[in-house]
């Protein structure tokens, strides 16, 4: 297995992960700074929303990527 597939699985593990948890169970504390902002009104739900959804999709990529590395190279 070369560094490539392993970092690759690695992150894209660790991204869909962190996306799950705060697109779908609503924790919000993992977006650094996000509760103090939330309470100033600097930032809405929305926003951690959308965070959460671009974590899942590049975390999602990021696995395809390094299954895919592994299957055909």
């Amino acid at each position: 297995m070369s560094i490539i597939e392993i970092i690759s699985i690695l992150l894209g593990t660790a991204f869909a992960l962190f996306g799950y948890f705060i697109y779908f169970q609503k924790k919000y504390y993992l977006i650094n700074g996000f509760e103090a902002d939330y309470k100033s009104g600097l930032k809405d739900e929305s926003y951690a929303r959308r965070v959460g959804l671009i974590e899942l999709i590049v975390g999602i990529v990021l696995l395809l990527i390094g299954v895919a590395l592994i299957i055909f190279v």
